[in-house]
């Protein structure tokens, strides 16, 4: 979705040139083969003012159809805090005002079937004069600034989740501080940004920053979902490789969908700018998705170990049984020349012998084993 600011608008084209051609592609596909669309809405309930809706196509190998929808809404008066409690259906607060005509089920009404659940926010506000808690005094900021930071993002206040005092550094040392103007926070359930000087309206540098927080940073954050539910995917199908049979197969088919998903969307560095990379880095955090990926990459790495010591075990064994087959067939057809024995009857005993010292060498220790390894079966399962 387009913003103007000025004479700039901050168009998809636009975008494009902030982040990285590899995460370009994900966010707004090429143009030959777009992912993202959008529509400009006018919609109120309440205080909650529905400006706009994004649908951002993120396919994976078993959600083919799947997309995220992203609502741009404007909340009027001091309501934010308790709109954002309704969203995240905190106990006591008001009805969810994504609801009726702003519910996702109306407004995708033919379009996509929406998932249940409690959405994922993202805040920004701007304080007047009044907002002392949030603002800097003598170019400090006070502690009040990153709890009301931590509310937002939250989606709660003390009733809702009471923090210990001495948890509260913990809480907030997560803080983005992206100038001396405004901070950011990402939690797992929400992100907040909050300016911490005075907005005097039009022309302000916050409707600069307003502008970057539905766009850029927007994407970020989107990109960061998406490796999520990647991740998600991939360590389901890592918990089930050795559900049924072809084990070889499985685990080459998982080697190219983390080969796909490395080269696609497992992104760290987005831009060369500072911001959206902490976010992104912060979300990340969040869920842990580093140390998830580098557990799908050691344990696929152990799965592909153990395939490849069943091949060479196979292939040991097909030799073994070479061996054991030609070996007593070449000695009896060998022995027939030396002896000056000709004719059928001298060729069909040699032939019975030697059938049957194979017969007898695959009855030992070491012929079962060559054909429990033929089978693909561990020595401990032969006996």
């Amino acid at each position: 979705m387009p913003f103007g600011l000025g004479s700039r608008t901050t168009d998809a084209e636009t975008r494009r040139t902030y982040f990285t051609p590899a995460a370009a592609r994900v966010l707004y596909g090429t143009p030959g083969k777009p992912c993202r669309w959008h529509r400009f809405l006018d919609l109120r309930r309440g205080a909650l003012h529905l400006q706009g809706i994004e649908l951002l196509r993120t396919t994976t190998e078993r959600q083919p159809h799947q997309a995220f929808v992203v609502l741009h809404c404007a909340v009027e008066g001091p309501a934010l805090l308790e709109t954002l409690r309704a969203i995240g259906r905190r106990h006591g607060a008001g009805p969810d005002p994504l609801d009726g005509p702003l519910s996702p089920a109306a407004l995708l009404d033919g379009i996509a079937v929406p998932q249940a659940g409690a959405p994922y926010t993202i805040a920004f506000v701007t304080p007047d004069v009044h907002h002392t808690p949030a603002l800097r005094r003598n170019g400090r900021l006070p502690k009040s600034a990153d709890r009301w930071l931590w509310s937002l993002a939250s989606r709660s206040t003390d009733t809702d989740f009471p923090v210990p005092l001495e948890e509260w550094p913990k809480q907030t040392a997560q803080a983005l501080r992206l100038s001396a103007d405004w901070s950011a926070l990402v939690l797992r359930n929400g992100a907040a940004f909050l300016g911490h000087r005075a907005d005097s309206g039009d022309g302000d540098f916050f409707a600069f920053a307003e502008s970057h927080c539905r766009t850029v940073y927007l994407d970020a954050l989107l990109l960061g979902t998406v490796q999520r539910d990647h991740i998600d995917e991939l360590t389901d199908v890592l918990s089930g490789i050795f559900e049924g049979p072809r084990l070889t197969r499985r685990v080459s088919a998982l080697e190219r969908r983390i080969a796909a998903f490395r080269s696609t969307y497992w992104r760290q560095h987005l831009t060369a700018h500072g911001p959206a990379n902490d976010l992104l880095t912060a979300y990340q955090a969040q869920y842990r998705l580093p140390e998830r990926f580098n557990e799908v990459l050691a344990e696929a790495a152990d799965y592909a170990r153990l395939v490849q010591t069943q091949e060479s075990q196979q292939i040991a064994a097909a030799l073994g049984v070479l061996t054991i087959l030609g070996l007593p067939l070449t000695t009896a057809l060998a022995i027939l020349p030396l002896l000056d024995l000709k004719g059928v009857v001298p060729l069909t005993l040699s032939l019975g012998a030697a059938l049957s010292a194979t017969a007898l060498a695959l009855t030992t220790r070491y012929g079962r084993l060559v054909l429990s390894s033929l089978r693909g079966r561990g020595p401990e399962e032969s006996g």
